[in-house]
């Protein structure tokens, strides 16, 4: 009696030609996804690690008795060590700057006539940056005198280096910040700061 010959699909199922290929479709996407992350993740990490260091060396040559002379000097050093990295990034750098480490992003003293402990416009406050205003941060911007303390801020904003939020979502854009805090040299004495207190009518 002769053998029945196979169906085709059994002759389908029993053929393993090609299925390399076919494994390697469905792991490919997942692989690719994966690389392009670690890669996006490691240029942020890097270019972070940049910012901060340009950040550092900054804030030492800006707390120079010279630094007032050479502060856009100072600044474009930094955007020229961040581009090395990210060539179309963009950086903005701030000075603020206080009487001492404490002040450091602390609000201008108040009068809490209700005991709230927030500030409201009728309460009398004592107007250490001169702006006329109650202040959240009493800093002043720039750089100071001698012995101040100053908090220098770079902030940087570039286009991603792998389009993987097209695939994951996300924004195109990537912004990161740093910053330090110095004290200028003692080259002088430490300007007073302002003490008047305004009571708003």
């Amino acid at each position: 009696m002769r053998a029945a010959k196979p169906t085709l699909l059994r002759r389908l199922a029993g053929d393993d030609r090609g299925a390399t290929i076919v494994e390697f479709a469905i792991v490919a996407p997942v692989f690719i996804v994966l690389l392009l992350g670690i890669f996006d993740f490691g240029h942020m990490v890097y270019a972070q690690s940049v910012l901060q260091g340009a950040v550092h060396a900054a804030g030492r040559d800006s707390g120079l008795e010279s630094g007032a002379d050479f502060m856009d000097r100072i600044d474009e050093k930094v955007r020229g060590q961040v581009g090395n990295i990210v060539p179309h990034g963009s950086v903005l750098t701030s000075r603020t700057n206080y009487e001492s480490f404490n002040d450091v992003n602390k609000p201008e003293d108040f009068v809490d006539a209700n005991g709230n402990g927030a500030y409201d416009g009728n309460e009398c406050f004592t107007d250490v940056n001169e702006n006329g205003q109650w202040d959240e941060d009493r800093g002043l911007e720039g750089l100071g005198g001698a012995d101040d303390v100053v908090l220098y801020t770079a902030t940087l904003e570039y286009d991603r280096l792998v389009p993987l939020f097209r695939f994951v979502g996300g924004a195109e854009r990537r912004t990161m910040a740093a910053s330090t805090i110095l004290r200028n040299q003692p080259f002088g004495d430490q300007a007073a700061r302002p003490e008047e207190q305004i009571c708003p009518a």
